[in-house]
């Protein structure tokens, strides 16, 4: 019986040999397993998300606000013909767009129906000159003889008196008495006459005096209608349009040309009631009343201005002056008119760089107000809906809300929530999460430009 078992027993010694090294080596795991240290932890660096950040920076900010009109003259003159006649002579320059000067002669009407009229007025004048000369002779003369008339009476009566006396001592004849009665009478009479002579002259004085005035103011209306035969450039001005020829007729209040003054321009603009708020501060909005006058508004609006004309990349400035408000409002956009002066435009002209400011030229008007020192100001991306991003101390994304007074180009104003100083992010951190770690970048070309934005030394494009 051993004998059958010693191959099963053979058999079964080579499979434990082939099955040793695989428990062995299970084993040898499993005491590894169980007899090894966890892993070592390392710590983590949190990376901070790079961002653009600024200085909040206090300036003296001086409000400025834009808007679009057109040029026009401050004078405009149209010329009317006041007399009528043919034209007889007219200035080679009388063309639309020539410059001329004040006081130039522009063209002539034919004189002569108003010289003769000048001269029949003037023999008139004379002839009642004369009268009043004849009439203050013979007022003289008719006194003269008034006074020799009256001696002569004196010595009638007398004689008169002498008769009576002699008739009453029955001496001499009643016909002498008659007789010296009648020469008293007629003295009388004779001195009556004068009297009255005299008495008309006054009237006849003011008679003559009143027709030598009516001729004389015909005179001098005659006088102004030859003067009018002439017209002359009323100052220094351009030509506008020109309706005329020469040998043309023309008649009383027929518009002949148009002429522009050259010594000033003017550019009205329409700005939004808020925008004209922002150029006041509030101490100087209070001074608005009734009765206000155009000097004191001039002096509350202590407005820089300036005039652009833009054509691609070429510019054209001129400095300008608030002058006034227009009475009106526009009606469908309720925007306020506002007209500023630019003074002597042609002498300001320089060949290739600044042409002549003239009429119907859209221009740019910039309205630039008085500074106001320690004025917070940020880019209009880094304030969204009254909140700003900031940077704190330890790197961290802190949000705050602040107050925008108003915005101005690139950049707003703030009114309260940040004192200056303030590190604000000013790329968009979306998301925006609070007390995430941020890198910050420091964007001075941004700081400078905006700092320079609100000092007004530069415009945003």
């Amino acid at each position: 019986m051993a004998k059958p078992m010693i191959p099963i027993i053979r058999k079964l010694a080579r499979t434990a040999l082939r099955l040793l090294p695989v428990v062995v080596a299970v084993a040898i795991v499993i005491v590894q397993v169980r007899t090894r240290s966890g892993p070592v932890g390392k710590p983590v660096d949190e990376v901070g998300r790079p961002l653009r950040v600024i200085e909040a920076p206090q300036v003296a900010l001086r409000p400025r606000q834009l808007a679009y009109g057109v040029a026009e003259p401050a004078r405009v003159w149209r010329a009317l013909a006041e007399v009528k006649g043919a034209v007889t002579w007219v200035h080679p320059q009388l063309k639309s767009g020539a410059l001329v000067e004040a006081d130039t002669v522009l063209l002539k009407i034919n004189p002569a129906d108003y010289e003769l009229a000048v001269m029949r007025l003037k023999a008139s004048v004379s002839e009642n000159h004369a009268r009043l000369r004849e009439l203050n002779t013979e007022e003289q003369s008719r006194k003269a003889s008034l006074l020799i008339e009256r001696r002569s009476l004196e010595f009638a009566r007398n004689s008169l008196k002498r008769l009576r006396d002699l008739w009453e001592k029955q001496v001499g004849s009643p016909d002498q008495v008659d007789r010296e009665e009648r020469k008293v009478l007629q003295q009388e009479q004779t001195i009556q006459q004068l009297d009255n002579a005299l008495a008309q002259i006054p009237a006849r004085r003011e008679a003559l005096e009143a027709a030598l005035a009516g001729h004389g103011v015909a005179l001098k209306q005659a006088e102004l209608d030859l003067a009018r035969t002439v017209i002359r450039a009323p100052f220094d001005c351009r030509l506008g349009d020109v309706n005329l020829e020469a040998g043309q007729v023309v008649s009383a209040g027929q518009v002949l040309f148009e002429v522009h003054g050259t010594d000033r321009v003017e550019i009205q603009a329409k700005f939004r009631p808020e925008q004209l708020r922002h150029l006041l501060p509030l101490e100087k909005r209070r001074q608005f009343q009734a009765g206000l006058t155009m000097e004191r508004l001039q002096k509350l609006f202590d407005l820089t201005g300036t005039i652009r004309l833009r054509s691609g990349d070429w510019e054209s400035i001129w400095p300008a002056r608030f002058d006034r408000i227009r009475e009106t409002v526009d009606p469908r956009t309720r925007a306020i008119n506002v007209v500023a002066v630019v003074d002597d435009p042609y002498g300001k002209i320089i060949p290739g760089v600044r042409p002549a400011l003239v009429r119907g030229m859209i221009c740019e008007m910039e309205l630039l107000a008085p500074a106001r020192p320690g004025t917070v100001v940020l880019p209009r991306s880094a304030a969204s809906e009254g909140m700003v991003c900031l940077v704190d101390g330890e790197g961290r994304l802190r949000k705050r809300n602040v107050t925008i007074a108003f915005a101005q180009g690139d950049l707003v104003v703030i009114e309260s929530g940040l004192e200056g100083g303030e590190r604000v992010i000013v790329s968009d951190p979306t998301p925006a999460i609070e007390g995430m770690k941020v890198q910050a970048v420091v964007d001075s070309d941004l700081l400078r430009r905006i700092v320079r934005q609100a000092q007004g030394l530069e415009i945003s494009p």
